[in-house]
């Protein structure tokens, strides 16, 4: 059992943050050639043989005979808002640049948050209102240029935007299963399972043959977005066995900040396939805002009961 490390748990947590953070952008040049429902199969596929190559290593793979019909049906609901959550990502990469995509996804923990104050009956803090009412308000600097164009038409603006808040909602379902099932089993077990089954459910709409139609440097991406499941994932996983989970949680809000500064640094060294994030100074305040708003639901009740 992984020792309480504060040092190790923040170093997992920003390294989690760093690799979700270069995540999209990594995928918006691999879709250019490849479907999502393909790059989602591989990253899944990679994803089941690496962790489960680790726990057989560690004698600690999952027992599926204790799932049972509730537990298998809890799994099956999981595994289906885990690879929605991927596959409506990546296709909202289609058509919004990173960044863009990256802050709408803020939304999920939230909904996670309101979901189990729902359904598990937890108490809803006042920093946790505060952080939802930040987060909105950022939402809204954010889009501050586009906010007519949102509501009032179908473009393929508001389509991406559309299909990465249904990434957002379908990532709740994963995460109330996830949250059900660690009373039976640790985070690597559960991740393994979910992935083996994503991975089975999208086989029958993957394309591998895509992958021959790929240059190096799209192949070098999906190579970095299939290692960025294991690595990343796995990283969120150990630190949460190292470090309380409301410090992870508001390290890993910093992973928008991280694709701005990687997507900008990016267009500056390769301006032929990125593009610069292209945001106002309203914008940048609103992706800050919207951070913090997730950071505060994570960590505010230390600094409210720290003023008081």
């Amino acid at each position: 059992m992984p020792q309480y490390n504060p040092a190790m748990g923040i170093m997992l947590a920003l390294l989690t943050a760093v690799f979700w953070g270069a995540l999209p952008i990594a995928m918006k040049q691999a879709v250019e050639v490849m479907d999502p429902f393909t790059i989602v199969w591989y990253r899944f596929l990679t994803a089941s043989v690496g962790l489960g190559l680790w726990l057989g290593f560690r004698k600690q793979l999952p027992s599926v005979k204790r799932l049972g019909a509730k537990g298998s049906t809890i799994m099956l609901l999981a595994s289906l808002g885990l690879a929605g959550n991927f596959v409506l990502f990546n296709s909202a990469l289609q058509y919004l640049n990173p960044p863009v995509v990256q802050v709408i996804i803020q939304l999920a923990p939230v909904m996670l948050l309101i979901a189990s104050v729902w359904l598990f009956k937890e108490e809803l803090g006042k920093h946790q209102v505060i952080g939802v009412a930040c987060l909105l308000v950022g939402l809204l600097l954010f889009f501050n240029e586009r906010l007519a164009e949102l509501f009032t038409s179908l473009s393929g603006y508001t389509t991406g935007v559309l299909l990465a808040v249904l990434a957002a909602v379908v990532w709740v379902m994963y995460g109330l299963g996830q949250k059900v099932m660690l009373r039976d089993y640790s985070s690597p077990q559960i991740l393994f399972m979910l992935y083996v089954i994503c991975a089975l459910i999208l086989t029958p709409v993957a394309v591998p043959e895509q992958i021959l139609l790929m240059d190096q440097r799209q192949l070098g991406m999906l190579l970095f977005c299939c290692i960025n499941t294991l690595v990343g994932y796995g990283a969120f996983a150990e630190a949460m066995a190292r470090w309380q989970a409301s410090q992870v949680s508001a390290v890993i809000t910093l992973a928008p900040l991280f694709t701005i500064l990687f997507v900008d640094l990016a267009s500056l060294v390769w301006p032929e396939f990125f593009a610069a994030a292209s945001l106002n100074a309203l914008g940048y305040i609103g992706a800050v805002v919207v951070v913090s708003g997730a950071m505060f639901c994570a960590i505010g009740h230390k600094l409210l009961r720290a003023r008081t």
